[in-house]
């Protein structure tokens, strides 16, 4: 009889943790948006690369989901967010959603160009990346960063993480954890 008691108990401990996880990133993903500010405790951190404010972005080449090369200099003169994510990130889960809204109702308009760089050697596999896009309907570039160097140039350790690219190719904002569409309008709006 004791060994049923024991057993049950360890059996109730385990799916007490499986519940308070889940409830844990149900959480995690809901708050994630509402704690984030732009530029929110994020510093510029100057390398040679020129990632601090005012330096003029890291140039790449990358080939999209899509079989497109993309060439982040090919956009000057147009305003640049520059995303890193993965399929496995629930703050990226979170923010696909609102970068898609942005981009259907104003990116267009503005003069705006996402770039939504898959930090692919970090990632799942080309499937899950495919039925990620699939799911939220993403229709803006997904250049695909398969060797993990323009996510170690642009040091996106924590994702998603984003940045701000002026119309002159100069950095003027970064943003780790993800954003909503007010954040993406102000971070737009505070470019030139």
């Amino acid at each position: 009889m004791p060994k049923k008691i024991i057993g049950l108990l360890v059996l109730a401990v385990m799916i007490a943790i499986v519940v308070i996880g889940a409830v844990k990133n149900n959480m995690a993903d809901s708050d994630a948006l509402d704690g984030m500010a732009i530029g929110s405790d994020v510093d510029f951190l100057p390398t040679e690369e020129g990632l601090a404010k005012g330096e003029k972005a890291p140039d790449f080449l990358l080939t999209t989901l899509d079989g497109e090369e993309v060439k982040l200099s090919d956009y000057q003169g147009k305003k640049v967010l520059l995303n890193f994510w993965a399929t496995w990130c629930p703050p990226c889960r979170a923010e696909m959603p609102h970068m898609q809204t942005y981009y259907d109702e104003q990116a267009t308009d503005e003069n705006v160009v996402i770039l939504a760089v898959n930090l692919t050697t970090e990632d799942k596999g080309l499937g899950k990346i495919e039925d990620f896009v699939e799911e939220f309907g993403l229709e803006f570039p997904i250049p695909m960063d398969e060797n993990g160097d323009v996510g170690a140039l642009y040091q996106a350790v924590s994702i998603p993480t984003s940045y701000a690219i002026d119309t002159e190719g100069r950095i003027q904002n970064k943003v780790v954890g993800p954003m909503d569409e007010t954040m993406m309008e102000q971070l737009i709006q505070e470019l030139e």
